[in-house]
């Protein structure tokens, strides 16, 4: 006979996810690390009781925001390599719902998270409860069901029998490399505080094995004559390197070709700036020397990339007659884009077996290929070299400049983290990374409010090593709240805050398309016409970090900045460093985008800053091929 246990929905569901482990390359980590949490009457006597009664083997975080909450579970899923997770748990109502935006940030990003919203009832005894929102045609549908097109796996647990298979086909998704990403399991209140006998074996330690699944012996012959036969070949490194701490295989293959390697926003930092064959940030945000390789390459060689519009200058950057594309990747829906010639696998066990494939001798590109991308990297690194360079240090600092001191102090152990606004191009463009997890940018999504929160997680992750949040005051304004998480839990994060009032990023964009900055600076009415012309907001952005509990420490001049920084680099308490630089209606300082981005302009118009910028996007548009 099956012995059982009595427990609650709730319980039973925290136990098991406190014995769920992954396993990839030997290493064996806890599935689900810790639950954030937010309580509300749909989960406080379930979920809420249940991590009470099993506290010690399920850690928990209080966070202030539900949103943020999956932003910290995401940086630390990120940081954890995609091996270990967090459990997100809300109320009904406005708690689930504002889970939306951080589970498609999951989601896109291939990232785990586990979300775990109260419901309203099952039994539908008290109906409507309170935030409930009744759907006169469907009985059935609650606001949780805005989760389902962002989540990877959802599942409504009406019953407590039913939890068993849910639970488990929650962690396969969660663990499988290809399908990761936000997993949904919704709560009905009533269910949560349900009693049911539990089959022990549910509770026995489960190892879910990560795969790294092997290239197949044709796609692999293929690819390699596919190399073979290429003149001016260029890799494109995406996030999927990361994701399967594949950098030291890529090195390899790099240095045995000499093929240069660019890298997309979530690849960046797959081989140190300084390695012989890194060639920079490609796209829209990329150096020129990556783009104009673009440009000539008769093969592109994209290994776990998603090939977004960035990447590609939204299907304008790859020029050249007859250019293929060879996709390294272990989804197969990426690896067959743009026409490509998939070579469906795991990043790292591809690379080794295509340079095995190879071998030692038998191809390599000229070393006048190796020598022109060289000498055009050393060209960028001299205006990399003059954007940072500070000429007056007791003078308010550019964004560059800002970058060029935080590039002056840290060291290989610093993680910087962004995900929005006009620090994304800066970071791609300039930054010089030291080690392959340096550089943590969320552009999947690029979400703004990601930065602090997802500091938070990913500090859980490396509690060793420095964690820098680099925000600007738009982001900032978003979503500040976990400052207060940061100070409660003595979880040292570092805010580099940016003040230059306003949406400078979308603020040059607007320009360039014809809106004319409209909507986009922090400015008070001008009382002549209504405009936001008038004088800056007197907001103090430093003050309010303060007053949320953190260490603030003001930087007028390129010199108190770098002093600053330093103190903040040292610090074992949340602290913020903020800096003014210029206005958001000036530029950054930054090298302008070396490909274009497709942002459609109004095709009729009478204000002439838009008729011009609709003549420039004609030509530009004019210049789009589909690769076939």
């Amino acid at each position: 006979m099956t012995s059982t246990t009595r427990l609650t929905v709730a319980q039973a569901l925290v136990r098991f996810l406190s014995v769920q482990y992954t396993e990839r390359d030997g290493v064996r980590r806890r599935l689900i690390d810790a639950t954030w949490g937010i309580f509300g009457h749909g989960n406080v006597a379930g979920l809420g009781q249940a991590l009470i009664e099993y506290a010690d083997e399920m850690p928990y975080h209080q966070g202030r925001n539900e949103q943020s909450m999956v932003h910290a579970a995401v940086g630390y899923a990120r940081q954890s390599n995609r091996l270990s997770a967090h459990a997100v748990t809300t109320s009904i109502g406005p708690g689930a719902t504002n889970l939306v935006t951080g589970a498609a940030l999951a989601t896109i990003n291939h990232l785990p998270v586990l979300l775990l919203p109260g419901d309203t009832f099952a039994t539908r005894v008290a109906d409507p409860v309170l935030q409930q929102l009744e759907v006169p045609y469907a009985g059935d549908v609650s606001v949780n069901d805005c989760l389902r097109p962002v989540s990877k796996y959802f599942d409504r647990v009406t019953r407590p029998e039913a939890l068993i298979p849910a639970a488990l086909n929650a962690m396969r998704v969660l663990a499988d490399p290809v399908e990761t990403g936000a997993v949904t399991l919704a709560l009905p209140q009533d269910v949560q505080a349900e009693a049911y006998d539990w089959p022990d074996e549910f509770f026995a330690e489960r190892t879910w094995y990560v795969r790294r699944p092997a290239a197949d012996p044709a796609e692999l012959a293929e690819a390699a004559r596919a190399v073979r036969a290429a003149k001016r070949p260029l890799i494109i490194a995406g996030g999927g390197v990361h994701h399967s701490r594949a950098e030291t295989a890529l090195a390899e293959f790099a240095s045995v070709t000499g093929i240069p390697v660019a890298s997309t926003q979530a690849g960046k930092g797959s081989l140190n700036h300084d390695h012989p064959q890194d060639v920079g940030g490609i796209g829209h945000t990329g150096t020129a020397t990556a783009d104009e390789l673009a440009r000539l390459a008769d093969l592109v060689i994209g290994i776990g990339t998603r090939y977004t519009d960035f990447t590609t200058g939204s299907h304008t950057l790859f020029e050249r007659p007859g250019v293929r594309f060879l996709n390294l990747n272990i989804g197969a829906y990426d690896g067959h884009k743009l026409a490509g010639q998939p070579l469906i696998a795991d990043a790292r066990a591809g690379l080794t077996a295509l340079t095995r494939e190879l071998g030692p001798d038998a191809y390599r590109v000229t070393e006048s290929y190796i020598a022109e991308y060289r000498e055009d990297k050393e060209r960028w690194e001299q205006r990399v070299d003059a954007c940072y360079e500070a000429e007056e240090p007791d003078v308010r600092p550019t964004q560059p400049q800002v970058l060029g001191a935080l590039d002056e102090i840290v060291d290989a152990s610093d993680i910087l983290i962004n995900a929005a606004g006009s620090l994304p191009g800066d970071l791609h463009k300039l930054w010089r990374t030291r080690s392959f997890d340096q550089y943590h940018l969320e552009y999947g999504y690029s979400c703004m409010g990601y930065e602090i929160p997802a500091a938070i997680g990913v500090k859980l992750a490396a509690p060793d090593r420095p964690v820098w949040a680099l925000v600007g005051d738009g982001t900032y304004l978003m979503m500040p709240t976990e400052i207060v998480t940061a100070v409660q839990e003595g979880i040292a994060i570092k805010v580099l805050l940016i003040q230059n009032h306003g949406y400078a990023s979308i603020g040059g964009l607007s320009e360039s398309v014809g809106g004319e900055r409209f909507g986009t600076a922090y400015r008070q009415r001008s009382p002549a016409d209504g405009s936001y012309t008038g004088a800056p907001l007197p907001v103090d952005l430093a003050a309010n970090a303060a007053s949320l509990g953190m260490r603030v420490l003001r930087a007028k001049t390129v010199s108190d900045l770098r002093e600053a920084l330093a103190v903040a680099r040292a610090a074992d308490t949340p602290t913020c460093v903020y800096v003014e630089t210029e206005t958001a209606d000036t530029v950054s300082g930054a090298p302008p985008a070396q490909a274009w981005w497709d942002v459609p302009v109004a095709a009729t118009a009478t204000r002439s800053s838009a008729v011009k910028a609709r003549e420039l996007y004609e030509r530009h548009v004019s210049t789009r091929r589909r690769h076939l």
